[in-house]
């Protein structure tokens, strides 16, 4: 054989480029006949030399989910900071001479939603009522005000569905949330057959009013248990039945006044400490207040959240939807973000999500690659590209808070929303990235470093996705592209 031919027999058999097998195998994934209906948008680039890898609708407009959250996070951080820590407050409306307020007593939020959480702050009442205590202060003549007014605008965000209102992962948003703004439910049979179960809350002063018409039937009966309440009602109906014996029930469902719950719990923690209240509980909601205070009012307690990375880190590990709205809606109130004042009124959402087209726009993701209404996911209203998803996960690995970002992401198999996903396999523990999920949509956003140690950010998108009987879970359907680019070699 001469070298010419020589030449050519190499460089025919050469194994083909990493890219190309790469572009093969997810072609050959989303192209099964199962997923003719759906639509795939996926963007991979390298965060080493900025190439693309693979593309695929990767400026077509999609449902995000969950991976929303990227983008709230990006916009928290850069308007509020790592390091920002909401406070939470206790204000004298009046004088206070003699250990007497003459006035009210203002329980004043800015929107901590891990406020009465475990490891956080579940004392948070009672350290404000024994500062209180400890300022010489012994009665209020006057009210206690729970004042959630710091966010202008609705707790529900835009575009949110009202069959979601009541469960715990669309609970409202608030600048006085508590709680997670939840409340545990536990049903549990009578011990006769014909009784009433029995209805319990956890806490007792969430503000539901239990209308309970379930009834216990007979030991070894299917139970047949119905809880409801009906959007912005705070009476749930219970209603069904449940059988004799039968393991107590639990269930989360969102609490219909968040402000009102921590008014209730101040309330209790200022009785423990010996403070006397002449007046009433009150609670002031936007439109009531516009978030401001009387002039003559003065801080006598506070108590601080953690930092605002630390409340990314929990939000986004287990796709805490009040974590992320509150976020954004604290970005919105903030007087740190950069907005024009405006000349009408214009909602805290509305002006963080204008706070985050000017992030967007320096970032340059254009505005009709994104547009988001609410800072959860949880609006189907909520549109992005992949491409726009990886520009701005590209944006996050330069920023002085990369490091935080990312361990803050679900990794593959270890922890978060991803704890019990691609096990076993190149992604475990390599994988971190977003997660994004509701009713015919998976999506997952986020950073792998291939096999050849290359790092790259990605997009997988599957929306309009209806799985037929016996096919993969939709998650397992998007994790297969993510194991591609967790096993991908420098010779595919």
């Amino acid at each position: 054989m001469s070298v010419l031919l020589m030449a050519v027999s190499l460089a025919t058999t050469a194994a083909p480029p990493a890219t190309t097998t790469l572009a093969a195998r997810i072609d050959a994934h989303i192209g099964t006949p199962r997923f003719a209906a759906a639509d795939w948008g996926i963007a991979v680039v390298s965060l080493d030399d900025g190439r693309t890898l693979y593309a695929h609708r990767a400026d077509h407009l999609m449902q995000p989910a969950s991976t929303t959250k990227l983008f709230t996070a990006a916009l928290a951080l850069s308007t509020l900071g790592a390091d920002y820590r909401m406070p939470t407050r206790l204000l004298a409306g009046g004088a206070i001479a003699n250990g007497r307020l003459d006035g009210p007593l203002i329980l004043y939020g800015m929107g901590d939603p891990t406020l009465g959480t475990v490891n956080t702050s579940a004392d948070w009442a009672d350290q404000l009522a024994g500062q209180l205590a400890a300022s010489g202060v012994r009665r209020v003549h006057g009210n206690v005000i729970a004042d959630d007014s710091y966010f202008r605008g609705p707790s529900t965000g835009s575009g949110w569905e009202a069959g979601d209102l009541q469960s715990a992962f669309a609970a409202p948003a608030s600048a006085l949330s508590v709680n997670e703004n939840s409340v545990r439910v536990t049903v549990t049979p009578a011990a006769r057959v014909g009784q009433l179960a029995h209805v319990t809350l956890d806490p007792a002063d969430a503000g539901l009013q239990v209308e309970n018409t379930l009834l216990t039937i007979p030991a070894r009966t299917p139970n047949d248990i119905s809880l409801y309440r009906a959007p912005g009602a705070a009476t749930l109906q219970a209603f069904g039945s449940v059988a004799l014996g039968a393991t107590p029930r639990h269930y989360k469902l969102s609490l219909p006044d968040p402000a009102a719950s921590a008014g209730a719990q101040l309330l209790q923690a200022l009785r423990h400490r010996h403070i006397q209240v002449d007046g009433k509980l009150l609670v002031r909601h936007w439109p009531q207040g516009d978030g401001s205070l009387p002039a003559d009012a003065s801080i006598v307690a506070e108590v601080f959240s953690p930092p605002l990375g630390e409340i990314l880190h929990r939000g986004l590990k287990r796709s805490q939807n009040l974590y992320l709205q509150n976020l954004l809606l604290a970005a919105g109130a903030s007087p740190l973000a950069d907005a024009p004042a405006p000349s009408a009124f214009v909602s805290s959402e509305q002006r963080a999500i204008e706070a985050l087209h000017r992030l967007l726009d320096k970032i340059g993701i254009p505005p009709s690659a994104s547009a988001l209404v609410e800072g959860s996911g949880l609006a189907r209203r909520d549109l992005t590209t992949p491409n726009a998803l990886v520009r701005l996960l590209v944006y996050l690995a330069a920023q002085p808070q990369a490091a935080l970002l990312r361990e803050s992401l679900p990794i593959a198999g270890v922890d978060g929303s991803l704890i019990w996903r691609m096990r076993g396999t190149a992604a475990q523990g390599n994988v971190h990235a977003k997660t994004g999920s509701m009713a015919y949509v998976q999506c997952l956003a986020g950073y792998v470093t291939t096999a050849s140690g290359e790092r790259l950010a990605f997009a997988i998108m599957l929306n309009n996705y209806v799985p037929a009987s016996g096919a993969p879970r939709p998650s397992a359907e998007v994790d297969a592209i993510a194991v591609m680019l967790a096993n991908l070699t420098g010779g595919g």
